[in-house]
């Protein structure tokens, strides 16, 4: 039997005045932090709430998404999470999917969720800031034991591939992410944590709050991402472990002159998964800052954890490392057989992370989770030491002419252009070729980019057969929550005219 909340509460006991929580230049002891989760989880507890009911929270990375979250946690509802720009639509969807009987939603983005929660019968609870809102509710005396199969939270998949489907992650997969990471990032009650990271996605929920907190570390939040901010975080704060996505890490880089290797002495693991990071990133991150970006790579389904370098080992640039203590990996062919060292295959996962299934959604299930593995549709490599190297996803696979082109790897490349800020890569419908490959571009400000040069230069680092044909020029690429690019959002119609 076990809970989420157990680790705050510990702390709350052995060190109540140890800093939490960070957030908008407001700080929050454990022992403050408890009790602010005890007197919330009366209020919902007071409102109908009891083990096993879905609840419904929407809120940005604020102090105040913790405290209700682990408030929901405490009395052992099932939460699920949700992008504060969700629309009506989109929250009555996941409303009626997952029977949710309560809607909790921060002030500030309240309108469409208190909307959804109106049209659905449902009660709905604002959350105003913690320094404005009364402790007027006895705080409950403990949390709710729950079992290790019980499901503590239901993330919805972004449902590029039909209806969004919700990842069911129980109890032992939540508490699992702080067991493997422990010993990787040698992570001690005095590590400072930051992030922007959205709270309400399985990274910075599974991985970094639940991380930190579980651990007694503080946790320093920032809402939203600003690339300045967070390095005057990084500096002031004097953060020993910063998290995000690699958007975040190129803009950074983008506002660094006035920045020095000397202002971030404190820092000594910058943690990146969400996409994959350009190595020419990695380097002038190394280089700018004095600290190194470790990789790791995880999806909704496996709480957002799967494989990680080992801080006490030689991180290998281009992979995401091995797999965490206790989780396998396999890459195997079409037919489910394994492939060998270095072939590209899809990537299977199996652990301690991986969920109990998607909810309501047996046929689902059934697919893509077989005798524990789970199919991932991300295809990837593994060399000899273990370490995986992701290609790219199944369905983003380019085929030219009968060849195989990944995406990533022209990325990589164009990412190496002094004059490139952000680049995707995608196949565009060619009556020819099959496919055609195009090239996304954000320009550094101030540069002007010549297509053709652009493709006599790539040209020296390609085959013929991977030189993009199609070069766009966009002020930026369309992003995600995360910061993480989004191709769907990108209109192959538009790019075709432009390759005619």
């Amino acid at each position: 039997m076990a809970n989420t909340v157990a680790g705050i509460w510990s702390t709350a006991e052995q060190s109540p005045e140890r800093v939490a929580v960070r957030s908008a230049g407001r700080q929050l002891s454990y022992g403050e932090l408890r009790d602010r989760i005890a007197h919330s989880a009366t209020g919902f507890a007071e409102r109908g709430v009891i083990e096993g009911d879905r609840v419904l929270l929407i809120a940005p990375s604020v102090a105040e998404f913790v405290i209700a979250y682990y408030a929901l946690q405490t009395i052992g509802a099932t939460t699920i999470t949700m992008n504060v720009m969700s629309t009506s639509p989109e929250i009555d969807y996941v409303i009626d999917d997952s029977g949710t009987t309560l809607v909790v939603a921060w002030h500030e983005c309240a309108e469409n969720p208190r909307r959804s929660a109106q049209s659905a019968d449902l009660p709905f609870v604002e959350i105003r800031p913690f320094h404005e809102t009364p402790d007027d509710h006895a705080p409950i005396p403990a949390y709710v034991d729950r079992a290790d199969d019980a499901i503590s939270v239901i993330l919805y998949t972004s449902g590029t591939t039909g209806r969004p489907k919700g990842a069911e992650l129980t109890v032992a997969n939540i508490n699992a992410c702080p067991v493997a990471f422990r010993q990787l990032m040698q992570v001690t009650p005095d590590d400072r944590w930051a992030t922007a990271l959205p709270l309400f996605h399985v990274f910075g929920q599974a991985i970094v709050m639940n991380s930190a907190l579980s651990q007694g570390c503080s946790l320093s939040l920032l809402s939203p991402f600003s690339p300045t901010a967070f390095l005057d975080m990084l500096r002031d704060e004097q953060i020993t472990i910063a998290c995000g996505v690699p958007t975040m890490w190129n803009a950074m880089l983008q506002v660094a002159d006035g920045y020095s290797p000397e202002d971030f002495t404190a820092l000594r693991l910058a943690g990146s998964g969400g996409a994959a990071l350009p190595a020419e990133v990695i380097r002038a991150f190394e280089t700018k800052f004095g600290c190194k970006i470790l990789e790791g790579y995880g999806l909704t389904e496996t709480a957002g954890a799967a494989t990680f370098h080992d801080m006490n080992g030689v991180p290998v640039v281009g992979t995401v490392g091995p797999a965490l203590p206790g989780t396998q990996v396999e890459v195997r062919d079409p037919d489910g057989g394994v492939v060998a060292t270095d072939v590209v295959g899809e990537i299977f996962i199996k652990g301690p992370t991986v969920m109990k299934g998607y909810w309501n959604r047996p046929d689902a299930t059934a697919a893509e989770l077989v005798d524990g593995w789970f199919k991932t549709g991300d295809l990837g490599s593994m060399d000899v030491a273990g370490n995986v190297r992701i290609v790219d996803r199944v369905k983003d696979l380019i085929i030219r002419g009968g060849y195989n082109v990944y995406p990533r790897e022209v990325e990589e490349v164009l990412y190496e252009h002094p004059d490139i800020v952000e680049a995707a890569v995608v196949g565009v419908p060619d009556e020819h070729y099959g496919e055609e490959i195009a090239a996304v571009i954000a320009p550094r400000s101030g540069a002007e980019i010549d297509p053709d040069a652009l493709r006599e230069w790539a040209k020296e680092r390609l085959s013929a057969y991977k030189v993009p044909r199609i070069v766009a020029f966009v002020d930026a690429l369309p992003k995600g929550a995360t910061g993480k690019i989004l191709k769907r959002a990108i209109d192959r119609e538009v790019l075709r005219t432009v390759a005619h």
